[in-house]
Protein backbone atom coordinates (compact mmCIF):
# COMPACT_ATOMS: atom_id res chain seq x y z
CA UNK A 1 0.00 0.00 0.00
CA UNK A 2 1.81 3.36 -0.69
CA UNK A 3 -0.01 6.49 -0.53
CA UNK A 4 1.13 10.59 -1.02
CA UNK A 5 0.34 12.98 1.58
CA UNK A 6 -0.20 16.34 0.98
CA UNK A 7 0.10 19.33 3.38
CA UNK A 8 -3.28 18.77 5.68
CA UNK A 9 -4.69 20.18 8.81
CA UNK A 10 -3.15 19.78 12.54
CA UNK A 11 -4.17 16.65 13.95
CA UNK A 12 -5.48 16.55 17.91
CA UNK A 13 -3.97 14.36 20.10
CA UNK A 14 -6.57 12.64 22.47
CA UNK A 15 -4.66 13.21 25.77
CA UNK A 16 -6.06 11.98 29.26
CA UNK A 17 -6.55 15.80 31.49
CA UNK A 18 -5.71 13.61 34.76
CA UNK A 19 -1.80 13.56 35.73
CA UNK A 20 -0.37 12.70 38.32
CA UNK A 21 1.01 15.04 40.90
CA UNK A 22 4.74 14.04 40.08
CA UNK A 23 4.14 14.72 36.47
CA UNK A 24 2.34 18.04 35.86
CA UNK A 25 4.33 20.14 33.85
CA UNK A 26 4.06 23.50 35.18
CA UNK A 27 4.92 26.18 32.79
CA UNK A 28 8.22 28.35 33.50
CA UNK A 29 8.10 31.87 35.57
CA UNK A 30 6.98 34.91 32.56
CA UNK A 31 10.50 37.02 32.16
CA UNK A 32 10.60 40.23 30.35
CA UNK A 33 11.76 41.44 26.85
CA UNK A 34 13.49 44.16 25.24
CA UNK A 35 11.84 44.43 21.55
CA UNK A 36 14.93 46.71 19.95
CA UNK A 37 13.97 48.37 16.90
CA UNK A 38 15.84 49.93 14.39
CA UNK A 39 14.53 51.53 11.53
CA UNK A 40 12.26 48.28 9.35
CA UNK A 41 14.32 45.53 12.07
CA UNK A 42 13.07 44.04 15.39
CA UNK A 43 14.58 41.87 17.68
CA UNK A 44 13.24 40.69 20.73
CA UNK A 45 15.80 40.14 23.21
CA UNK A 46 14.53 38.18 26.72
CA UNK A 47 15.94 39.56 29.74
CA UNK A 48 17.00 36.93 32.13
CA UNK A 49 19.94 37.20 33.17
CA UNK A 50 20.74 40.58 35.40
CA UNK A 51 22.71 42.62 35.20
CA UNK A 52 21.48 43.15 32.07
CA UNK A 53 24.52 45.64 30.21
CA UNK A 54 23.63 47.61 27.28
CA UNK A 55 26.44 49.57 25.73
CA UNK A 56 28.82 49.54 22.57
CA UNK A 57 31.22 46.68 24.33
CA UNK A 58 31.01 43.18 22.16
CA UNK A 59 30.49 41.53 25.19
CA UNK A 60 27.07 44.04 26.41
CA UNK A 61 23.97 41.41 26.35
CA UNK A 62 22.25 44.31 23.84
CA UNK A 63 25.41 46.29 21.57
CA UNK A 64 24.59 49.23 20.28
CA UNK A 65 26.44 50.64 17.10
CA UNK A 66 25.88 54.10 17.43
CA UNK A 67 28.85 56.45 18.18
CA UNK A 68 26.22 58.47 20.60
CA UNK A 69 26.25 55.29 22.76
CA UNK A 70 28.79 55.12 25.36
CA UNK A 71 30.96 51.67 25.99
CA UNK A 72 29.18 51.19 29.40
CA UNK A 73 26.24 52.73 28.63
CA UNK A 74 23.69 51.84 30.58
CA UNK A 75 22.14 48.34 32.66
CA UNK A 76 18.61 46.70 33.94
CA UNK A 77 18.80 45.28 37.30
CA UNK A 78 15.61 43.39 39.00
CA UNK A 79 15.40 43.91 42.81
CA UNK A 80 12.15 43.01 44.63
CA UNK A 81 10.51 41.82 41.71
CA UNK A 82 11.00 45.13 39.99
CA UNK A 83 12.61 46.28 37.03
CA UNK A 84 14.88 49.44 37.02
CA UNK A 85 16.81 50.51 34.25
CA UNK A 86 20.57 52.77 35.26
CA UNK A 87 22.46 55.11 33.44
CA UNK A 88 25.81 53.99 33.53
CA UNK A 89 27.47 58.08 33.58
CA UNK A 90 26.69 57.65 29.89
CA UNK A 91 28.47 61.01 27.75
CA UNK A 92 25.11 61.57 25.92
CA UNK A 93 22.47 60.10 28.58
CA UNK A 94 19.62 57.46 28.85
CA UNK A 95 16.00 58.23 28.23
CA UNK A 96 12.58 56.45 28.65
CA UNK A 97 9.59 58.09 26.73
CA UNK A 98 11.78 60.68 25.52
CA UNK A 99 12.89 62.26 29.32
CA UNK A 100 16.30 61.71 30.30
CA UNK A 101 16.91 59.76 33.32
CA UNK A 102 19.79 58.23 35.86
CA UNK A 103 17.03 55.51 37.63
CA UNK A 104 13.64 54.80 36.57
CA UNK A 105 11.85 51.90 37.72
CA UNK A 106 10.71 50.31 34.56
CA UNK A 107 6.87 49.34 33.32
CA UNK A 108 5.46 47.74 31.06
CA UNK A 109 5.89 49.53 27.06
CA UNK A 110 8.23 51.97 28.32
CA UNK A 111 9.92 53.01 25.51
CA UNK A 112 13.85 53.57 25.90
CA UNK A 113 16.26 55.41 23.94
CA UNK A 114 20.32 55.30 24.51
CA UNK A 115 22.58 58.51 23.71
CA UNK A 116 20.47 59.09 20.26
CA UNK A 117 17.62 61.23 19.78
CA UNK A 118 16.75 59.31 16.42
CA UNK A 119 12.75 58.25 16.31
CA UNK A 120 13.79 55.34 14.53
CA UNK A 121 16.21 53.65 16.53
CA UNK A 122 14.88 52.22 20.40
CA UNK A 123 13.84 49.57 22.53
CA UNK A 124 10.34 48.88 24.41
CA UNK A 125 10.46 47.28 27.77
CA UNK A 126 7.39 44.29 27.30
CA UNK A 127 6.43 42.02 30.79
CA UNK A 128 3.98 39.80 30.44
CA UNK A 129 4.19 38.57 26.94
CA UNK A 130 7.14 37.11 26.35
CA UNK A 131 7.54 32.72 25.87
CA UNK A 132 8.31 30.87 28.29
CA UNK A 133 11.03 28.76 29.62
CA UNK A 134 11.37 25.27 29.11
CA UNK A 135 13.88 21.89 29.70
CA UNK A 136 15.82 20.57 26.99
CA UNK A 137 13.54 18.71 24.11
CA UNK A 138 14.71 15.22 25.89
CA UNK A 139 13.41 16.45 29.38
CA UNK A 140 10.34 17.33 28.14
CA UNK A 141 9.73 13.68 26.16
CA UNK A 142 10.66 12.00 29.57
CA UNK A 143 8.30 14.38 31.14
CA UNK A 144 5.17 13.86 28.82
CA UNK A 145 6.02 9.93 28.17
CA UNK A 146 4.74 9.42 31.86
CA UNK A 147 1.80 11.30 31.26
CA UNK A 148 -1.36 9.18 31.53
CA UNK A 149 -2.93 8.45 28.16
CA UNK A 150 -6.56 6.69 27.39
CA UNK A 151 -5.86 3.42 26.05
CA UNK A 152 -6.94 4.69 22.18
CA UNK A 153 -4.06 7.22 22.13
CA UNK A 154 -1.02 5.51 20.37
CA UNK A 155 2.78 6.80 21.44
CA UNK A 156 2.64 8.55 18.06
CA UNK A 157 0.04 11.09 19.63
CA UNK A 158 2.85 11.34 22.85
CA UNK A 159 4.94 12.37 20.37
CA UNK A 160 2.49 14.70 18.88
CA UNK A 161 2.05 16.30 22.05
CA UNK A 162 5.34 16.37 23.06
CA UNK A 163 6.19 18.59 20.18
CA UNK A 164 3.18 20.78 20.54
CA UNK A 165 3.83 21.40 24.33
CA UNK A 166 8.11 21.49 23.51
CA UNK A 167 7.20 24.13 20.83
CA UNK A 168 4.85 26.45 23.01
CA UNK A 169 7.88 26.26 25.89
CA UNK A 170 10.16 27.83 23.12
CA UNK A 171 12.24 24.78 24.10
CA UNK A 172 15.81 25.84 23.52
CA UNK A 173 17.51 22.69 23.77
CA UNK A 174 20.76 21.87 21.37
CA UNK A 175 19.61 20.83 17.43
CA UNK A 176 21.18 17.62 17.86
CA UNK A 177 19.50 16.47 20.96
CA UNK A 178 16.24 18.10 18.96
CA UNK A 179 17.08 15.62 15.72
CA UNK A 180 18.07 12.64 17.63
CA UNK A 181 15.03 12.76 20.28
CA UNK A 182 12.49 12.92 16.96
CA UNK A 183 14.28 10.24 15.19
CA UNK A 184 14.83 7.74 18.05
CA UNK A 185 10.62 8.14 19.54
CA UNK A 186 9.62 8.26 15.91
CA UNK A 187 11.35 4.82 15.47
CA UNK A 188 9.96 3.80 18.63
CA UNK A 189 6.32 4.22 17.48
CA UNK A 190 6.45 3.67 13.95
CA UNK A 191 8.15 0.19 14.63
CA UNK A 192 10.78 1.26 11.22
CA UNK A 193 14.49 0.44 11.18
CA UNK A 194 16.42 3.09 10.64
CA UNK A 195 15.59 6.93 10.66
CA UNK A 196 17.24 10.18 9.16
CA UNK A 197 17.05 13.55 9.61
CA UNK A 198 18.01 15.70 6.34
CA UNK A 199 18.61 19.38 6.83
CA UNK A 200 19.05 21.67 3.79
CA UNK A 201 22.06 23.69 3.29
CA UNK A 202 22.69 26.78 2.58
CA UNK A 203 23.52 25.70 -1.16
CA UNK A 204 19.37 24.32 -1.46
CA UNK A 205 21.50 20.70 -1.18
CA UNK A 206 20.28 17.88 1.66
CA UNK A 207 22.99 16.80 4.16
CA UNK A 208 22.86 13.72 6.67
CA UNK A 209 21.98 15.22 10.24
CA UNK A 210 21.32 12.71 12.39
CA UNK A 211 20.97 8.82 11.80
CA UNK A 212 19.84 5.93 14.38
CA UNK A 213 18.59 2.38 14.15
CA UNK A 214 16.36 0.92 16.26
CA UNK A 215 18.91 -0.36 18.77
CA UNK A 216 19.69 3.37 19.29
CA UNK A 217 23.20 3.12 17.29
CA UNK A 218 24.56 5.79 15.34
CA UNK A 219 23.85 5.52 11.18
CA UNK A 220 26.67 7.71 9.91
CA UNK A 221 26.16 6.07 5.97
CA UNK A 222 22.99 6.70 3.87
CA UNK A 223 24.00 5.17 0.68
CA UNK A 224 21.59 2.17 1.46
CA UNK A 225 18.20 4.38 1.48
CA UNK A 226 15.65 5.49 -1.16
CA UNK A 227 17.40 8.86 -2.40
CA UNK A 228 14.78 8.65 -5.39
CA UNK A 229 11.73 8.24 -2.42
CA UNK A 230 13.56 11.26 -1.06
CA UNK A 231 14.41 13.48 -3.52
CA UNK A 232 10.12 12.63 -4.84
CA UNK A 233 9.46 14.25 -1.23
CA UNK A 234 11.85 17.12 -2.10
CA UNK A 235 10.31 18.04 -5.32
CA UNK A 236 6.78 17.48 -4.31
CA UNK A 237 6.95 18.96 -0.91
CA UNK A 238 4.59 16.19 0.05
CA UNK A 239 4.37 13.33 2.82
CA UNK A 240 5.46 9.84 0.92
CA UNK A 241 4.19 6.96 2.82
CA UNK A 242 4.95 3.54 1.38
CA UNK A 243 3.78 0.88 3.50
CA UNK A 244 4.38 -2.18 1.06
CA UNK A 245 6.26 -1.10 -1.48
CA UNK A 246 5.97 -4.52 -3.09
CA UNK A 247 2.64 -3.71 -3.64
CA UNK A 248 3.33 -0.91 -5.22
CA UNK A 249 4.56 -1.53 -8.82
CA UNK A 250 6.36 2.08 -9.71
CA UNK A 251 8.23 1.80 -6.45
CA UNK A 252 8.73 -1.85 -6.17
CA UNK A 253 11.19 -1.59 -9.91
CA UNK A 254 13.10 1.43 -8.31
CA UNK A 255 16.88 0.23 -7.99
CA UNK A 256 17.54 1.58 -4.28
CA UNK A 257 14.32 -0.96 -2.91
CA UNK A 258 14.98 -4.08 -4.34
CA UNK A 259 19.16 -3.81 -3.84
CA UNK A 260 18.26 -2.93 -0.12
CA UNK A 261 15.14 -4.79 0.23
CA UNK A 262 13.18 -1.94 1.49
CA UNK A 263 9.58 -2.45 2.43
CA UNK A 264 8.54 0.31 4.44
CA UNK A 265 9.71 3.86 3.53
CA UNK A 266 8.08 7.08 4.83
CA UNK A 267 9.48 10.71 3.87
CA UNK A 268 8.06 13.21 5.78
CA UNK A 269 9.15 17.45 4.95
CA UNK A 270 9.64 19.64 7.23
CA UNK A 271 8.08 23.12 6.17
CA UNK A 272 9.87 26.36 7.21
CA UNK A 273 7.72 27.84 9.65
CA UNK A 274 8.73 31.33 9.76
CA UNK A 275 9.46 31.57 13.38
CA UNK A 276 11.69 34.43 12.80
CA UNK A 277 9.29 36.42 11.21
CA UNK A 278 6.76 36.38 14.15
CA UNK A 279 5.25 39.15 15.86
CA UNK A 280 6.37 40.83 11.95
CA UNK A 281 4.93 39.95 8.51
CA UNK A 282 3.99 36.53 8.23
CA UNK A 283 3.10 34.13 5.29
CA UNK A 284 -1.02 33.12 4.69
CA UNK A 285 -1.21 29.56 5.77
CA UNK A 286 -1.54 29.12 1.57
CA UNK A 287 1.29 30.63 0.32
CA UNK A 288 4.65 29.33 -0.63
CA UNK A 289 6.68 27.46 2.01
CA UNK A 290 10.41 26.47 1.41
CA UNK A 291 11.43 23.44 2.91
CA UNK A 292 14.01 22.73 6.21
CA UNK A 293 14.73 19.50 5.88
CA UNK A 294 12.97 15.70 5.43
CA UNK A 295 12.54 12.85 8.31
CA UNK A 296 13.28 9.59 6.66
CA UNK A 297 12.16 6.10 7.36
CA UNK A 298 12.43 2.86 6.27
CA UNK A 299 12.11 -1.24 6.95
CA UNK A 300 12.74 -4.09 5.55
CA UNK A 301 9.09 -5.49 6.70
CA UNK A 302 5.92 -4.12 5.40
CA UNK A 303 3.68 -2.64 8.29
CA UNK A 304 0.76 -1.77 8.80
CA UNK A 305 -1.95 0.53 7.09
CA UNK A 306 -2.22 3.86 8.66
CA UNK A 307 -5.52 4.96 10.20
CA UNK A 308 -7.11 8.86 8.90
CA UNK A 309 -6.06 9.76 12.58
CA UNK A 310 -2.70 8.34 12.67
CA UNK A 311 -2.30 10.34 9.25
CA UNK A 312 -3.10 13.90 10.68
CA UNK A 313 -1.37 13.35 13.72
CA UNK A 314 2.01 12.17 11.00
CA UNK A 315 1.22 15.95 9.36
CA UNK A 316 1.05 17.40 13.16
CA UNK A 317 4.84 15.57 13.97
CA UNK A 318 6.20 17.29 10.40
CA UNK A 319 4.58 20.61 11.18
CA UNK A 320 5.68 20.79 14.70
CA UNK A 321 9.12 19.46 14.61
CA UNK A 322 10.02 21.43 11.73
CA UNK A 323 9.26 24.36 14.22
CA UNK A 324 10.76 23.01 16.94
CA UNK A 325 14.02 22.41 14.65
CA UNK A 326 14.03 25.89 13.68
CA UNK A 327 13.67 27.38 16.84
CA UNK A 328 16.80 24.95 17.78
CA UNK A 329 18.60 26.13 14.25
CA UNK A 330 17.86 29.89 15.24
CA UNK A 331 19.30 29.45 18.99
CA UNK A 332 22.22 27.72 17.73
CA UNK A 333 22.94 30.89 15.41
CA UNK A 334 22.29 33.20 17.97
CA UNK A 335 24.89 31.32 20.23
CA UNK A 336 27.80 31.26 17.45
CA UNK A 337 27.53 34.68 16.88
CA UNK A 338 27.49 35.78 20.53
CA UNK A 339 30.98 33.22 20.50
CA UNK A 340 31.72 35.21 17.43
CA UNK A 341 31.04 38.42 19.01
CA UNK A 342 33.23 37.63 22.31
CA UNK A 343 35.81 36.23 19.59
CA UNK A 344 35.85 40.05 18.23
CA UNK A 345 36.37 41.15 21.61
CA UNK A 346 39.00 39.70 22.66
CA UNK A 347 40.72 40.61 19.27
CA UNK A 348 39.56 44.41 19.71
CA UNK A 349 41.46 43.96 22.78
CA UNK A 350 44.38 42.76 21.79
CA UNK A 351 44.77 45.15 19.12
CA UNK A 352 43.75 48.20 21.53
CA UNK A 353 46.89 47.00 23.64
CA UNK A 354 49.18 46.82 20.60
CA UNK A 355 48.18 50.28 19.03
CA UNK A 356 47.96 52.48 22.38
CA UNK A 357 48.91 55.81 21.73
CA UNK A 358 50.28 58.11 24.12
CA UNK A 359 49.79 61.46 23.36
CA UNK A 360 53.14 63.18 23.90
CA UNK A 361 53.28 66.47 25.97
CA UNK A 362 55.24 68.88 24.19
CA UNK A 363 54.97 73.10 24.93
CA UNK A 364 54.96 73.91 20.65
CA UNK A 365 51.52 72.14 20.54
CA UNK A 366 48.65 70.80 21.62
CA UNK A 367 47.16 67.53 20.49
CA UNK A 368 43.96 65.16 20.37
CA UNK A 369 43.20 62.38 18.72
CA UNK A 370 40.36 59.18 18.19
CA UNK A 371 39.58 56.48 16.62
CA UNK A 372 35.39 54.97 16.57
CA UNK A 373 35.87 51.43 14.05
CA UNK A 374 32.78 50.55 12.44
CA UNK A 375 32.99 47.30 13.43
CA UNK A 376 34.55 46.02 16.77
CA UNK A 377 37.82 45.80 15.16
CA UNK A 378 39.38 48.34 12.38
CA UNK A 379 41.32 48.91 9.73
CA UNK A 380 42.17 52.79 10.77
CA UNK A 381 45.01 53.42 12.82
CA UNK A 382 46.83 57.08 14.06
CA UNK A 383 49.79 57.52 16.24
CA UNK A 384 51.74 60.26 17.79
CA UNK A 385 55.62 60.29 17.82
CA UNK A 386 58.32 62.50 19.56
CA UNK A 387 61.60 61.94 17.91
CA UNK A 388 65.03 64.58 18.77
CA UNK A 389 62.18 67.27 19.88
CA UNK A 390 60.24 66.96 16.92
CA UNK A 391 56.44 66.12 16.38
CA UNK A 392 55.35 62.79 14.10
CA UNK A 393 51.37 62.76 13.30
CA UNK A 394 50.21 59.64 11.53
CA UNK A 395 46.61 58.60 10.08
CA UNK A 396 46.53 55.75 7.68
CA UNK A 397 43.24 53.78 6.57
CA UNK A 398 43.51 50.02 5.27
CA UNK A 399 41.40 48.72 3.05
CA UNK A 400 38.63 46.73 4.12
CA UNK A 401 37.32 46.90 7.77
CA UNK A 402 37.66 43.56 9.92
CA UNK A 403 40.00 41.18 11.01
CA UNK A 404 42.53 41.48 8.15
CA UNK A 405 42.67 45.01 8.03
CA UNK A 406 42.77 45.28 11.89
CA UNK A 407 46.26 42.59 11.38
CA UNK A 408 47.39 44.54 8.70
CA UNK A 409 46.80 47.92 10.41
CA UNK A 410 49.02 46.47 13.72
CA UNK A 411 51.84 45.75 11.45
CA UNK A 412 51.99 48.95 9.26
CA UNK A 413 52.13 50.80 12.28
CA UNK A 414 55.06 49.05 14.32
CA UNK A 415 56.71 49.48 10.63
CA UNK A 416 56.01 53.34 10.74
CA UNK A 417 56.85 54.07 14.36
CA UNK A 418 60.02 51.66 14.30
CA UNK A 419 61.23 53.91 11.32
CA UNK A 420 60.01 57.41 12.72
CA UNK A 421 62.44 56.29 15.92
CA UNK A 422 65.15 55.89 13.84
CA UNK A 423 64.70 59.13 12.01
CA UNK A 424 64.12 57.60 8.45
CA UNK A 425 63.33 59.98 6.26
CA UNK A 426 59.37 60.19 5.33
CA UNK A 427 59.85 59.68 1.77
CA UNK A 428 61.92 56.42 3.11
CA UNK A 429 59.55 55.13 5.00
CA UNK A 430 56.91 55.55 2.35
CA UNK A 431 58.63 53.45 -0.12
CA UNK A 432 59.92 51.08 2.26
CA UNK A 433 56.08 50.01 3.67
CA UNK A 434 55.21 50.21 -0.24
CA UNK A 435 57.66 47.74 -1.04
CA UNK A 436 56.40 45.38 1.97
CA UNK A 437 53.27 45.43 0.91
CA UNK A 438 53.36 44.86 -2.83
CA UNK A 439 55.96 42.10 -2.12
CA UNK A 440 53.43 40.23 0.74
CA UNK A 441 50.82 39.99 -2.53
CA UNK A 442 47.97 40.62 -0.78
CA UNK A 443 45.32 41.00 -2.90
CA UNK A 444 43.40 44.11 -2.88
CA UNK A 445 45.15 45.49 0.52
CA UNK A 446 46.34 48.81 -0.12
CA UNK A 447 47.06 51.49 2.85
CA UNK A 448 46.52 55.20 2.49
CA UNK A 449 48.34 57.82 5.00
CA UNK A 450 48.93 61.37 5.89
CA UNK A 451 52.54 61.60 8.15
CA UNK A 452 53.62 65.31 9.22
CA UNK A 453 56.62 65.96 10.76
CA UNK A 454 56.59 69.44 12.84
CA UNK A 455 59.24 71.10 14.50
CA UNK A 456 59.59 73.17 17.54
CA UNK A 457 59.95 76.47 15.25
CA UNK A 458 56.71 75.53 13.43
CA UNK A 459 58.32 73.97 10.21
CA UNK A 460 56.01 71.26 8.93
CA UNK A 461 56.76 68.32 6.15
CA UNK A 462 54.04 66.38 5.04
CA UNK A 463 53.61 63.62 3.25
CA UNK A 464 50.17 62.26 1.48
CA UNK A 465 50.01 58.85 0.24
CA UNK A 466 46.69 58.67 -1.28
CA UNK A 467 44.31 60.16 1.63
CA UNK A 468 42.26 62.53 2.37
CA UNK A 469 44.08 65.85 2.04
CA UNK A 470 44.47 67.57 5.37
CA UNK A 471 42.32 70.38 6.78
CA UNK A 472 44.88 73.07 7.86
CA UNK A 473 43.61 76.49 9.05
CA UNK A 474 45.75 79.81 8.64
CA UNK A 475 44.49 83.13 9.47
CA UNK A 476 41.24 82.43 9.66
CA UNK A 477 40.81 80.89 6.03
CA UNK A 478 40.86 76.58 5.83
CA UNK A 479 43.99 75.27 3.18
CA UNK A 480 43.62 71.76 1.57
CA UNK A 481 47.04 70.90 0.09
CA UNK A 482 46.54 69.69 -3.10
CA UNK A 483 49.76 67.85 -2.74
CA UNK A 484 49.76 63.66 -3.11
CA UNK A 485 51.47 60.51 -3.94
CA UNK A 486 50.26 56.86 -5.00
CA UNK A 487 47.84 54.60 -2.14
CA UNK A 488 50.91 52.57 -0.26
CA UNK A 489 50.98 48.43 -2.32
CA UNK A 490 49.89 49.34 -5.41
CA UNK A 491 53.30 49.60 -7.45
CA UNK A 492 56.08 48.41 -6.69
CA UNK A 493 58.46 50.95 -8.28
CA UNK A 494 56.12 53.95 -6.88
CA UNK A 495 58.36 57.30 -5.59
CA UNK A 496 56.86 59.08 -2.93
CA UNK A 497 57.50 63.34 -2.29
CA UNK A 498 56.92 65.50 0.52
CA UNK A 499 56.19 68.94 0.89
CA UNK A 500 56.96 71.93 3.48
CA UNK A 501 55.30 74.89 5.24
CA UNK A 502 55.52 76.86 7.44
CA UNK A 503 53.09 77.14 10.96
CA UNK A 504 52.24 80.21 12.63
CA UNK A 505 50.75 80.35 16.33
CA UNK A 506 46.94 79.52 16.63
CA UNK A 507 47.75 77.37 12.99
CA UNK A 508 46.04 74.04 13.11
CA UNK A 509 46.14 70.72 11.16
CA UNK A 510 43.68 68.16 11.32
CA UNK A 511 43.74 64.67 9.83
CA UNK A 512 40.81 62.84 9.18
CA UNK A 513 39.85 59.20 7.81
CA UNK A 514 37.54 59.00 4.89
CA UNK A 515 34.86 57.58 7.44
CA UNK A 516 34.48 61.49 8.52
CA UNK A 517 33.45 63.18 5.28
CA UNK A 518 31.80 59.74 3.33
CA UNK A 519 29.19 59.09 6.44
CA UNK A 520 26.49 59.09 5.41
CA UNK A 521 22.97 59.92 7.01
CA UNK A 522 19.48 58.27 6.42
CA UNK A 523 18.33 59.63 3.15
CA UNK A 524 22.36 58.44 1.92
CA UNK A 525 23.65 62.37 1.85
CA UNK A 526 27.24 62.66 2.27
CA UNK A 527 28.83 64.73 5.03
CA UNK A 528 31.16 66.09 2.65
CA UNK A 529 34.07 68.60 2.01
CA UNK A 530 32.18 71.46 2.80
CA UNK A 531 30.72 70.51 5.87
CA UNK A 532 34.11 68.98 7.18
CA UNK A 533 35.99 72.11 6.81
CA UNK A 534 33.22 74.63 8.09
CA UNK A 535 33.04 72.54 11.47
CA UNK A 536 36.91 72.60 11.38
CA UNK A 537 36.92 76.44 10.89
CA UNK A 538 34.59 76.40 13.63
CA UNK A 539 36.23 74.43 16.02
CA UNK A 540 33.59 71.94 16.63
CA UNK A 541 33.48 68.35 17.49
CA UNK A 542 33.48 66.50 14.68
CA UNK A 543 32.35 63.58 16.13
CA UNK A 544 29.63 65.41 17.72
CA UNK A 545 29.08 66.42 13.85
CA UNK A 546 29.19 63.22 12.02
CA UNK A 547 27.32 61.74 14.61
CA UNK A 548 24.12 64.23 14.20
CA UNK A 549 24.35 64.52 10.55
CA UNK A 550 23.90 60.82 10.61
CA UNK A 551 20.77 60.92 12.27
CA UNK A 552 21.36 57.47 14.10
CA UNK A 553 22.22 55.76 10.38
CA UNK A 554 25.24 53.37 11.32
CA UNK A 555 28.12 54.14 10.11
CA UNK A 556 30.10 52.00 6.96
CA UNK A 557 33.57 52.98 7.66
CA UNK A 558 36.13 53.49 10.64
CA UNK A 559 36.04 57.53 11.75
CA UNK A 560 39.41 58.90 12.34
CA UNK A 561 40.90 62.20 13.62
CA UNK A 562 44.50 64.06 14.88
CA UNK A 563 43.83 67.19 15.26
CA UNK A 564 46.72 69.68 16.21
CA UNK A 565 47.20 73.63 16.97
CA UNK A 566 50.40 74.78 16.99
CA UNK A 567 51.26 77.24 19.89
CA UNK A 568 54.44 78.52 19.40
CA UNK A 569 58.16 77.36 20.06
Amino acid sequence: MAEVLGFSATGTSKMSTQASAENTIVSGPEFPVLLRVEGDRQQAIPLISFPFTIGRRAEKHMVIADPMASRDHAEIVQMGGEYYLLDLGSKHGTYVNGSLVKRHKLVNNDRLQFGSSNDRTFAVFQFGASSQTGSSARELLSQISGLQVEKEASDLEKLAFFLEVARKLNSRGALDDVLVTLVEATLRITGAERGFVFLVGKEGDLSLAVGRNSLGDELKDDTTISHSILKDAMTSASRVIVTDTASHSDLAARQSIVAHDLRTVICMPLFRTNIAAQGQQTQPDDGPRGINGVLYLDSRLASRGLSSLSRDILNTVATEAAALIETAQLAQAEQNARLYQKELAIAATIQQRLMTVIIPEVNYAKLRARSLPCEEIGGDFYDAVLADGNLYLVLADICGKGVSAAILASILQGMIYSQLIARVPLAEIASAVNRFLCVKKLGEKYATCNVVKITPAGDCEFLNCGHVPAVRVADGKVLRPTEGNLPLGLIPTAEFETYSFKLKPRDRIVLVSDGVNEAQNREGEFFGDERLESTVLEGQDLFVAVSDFAQGAQPSDDCTTVELEYIGG
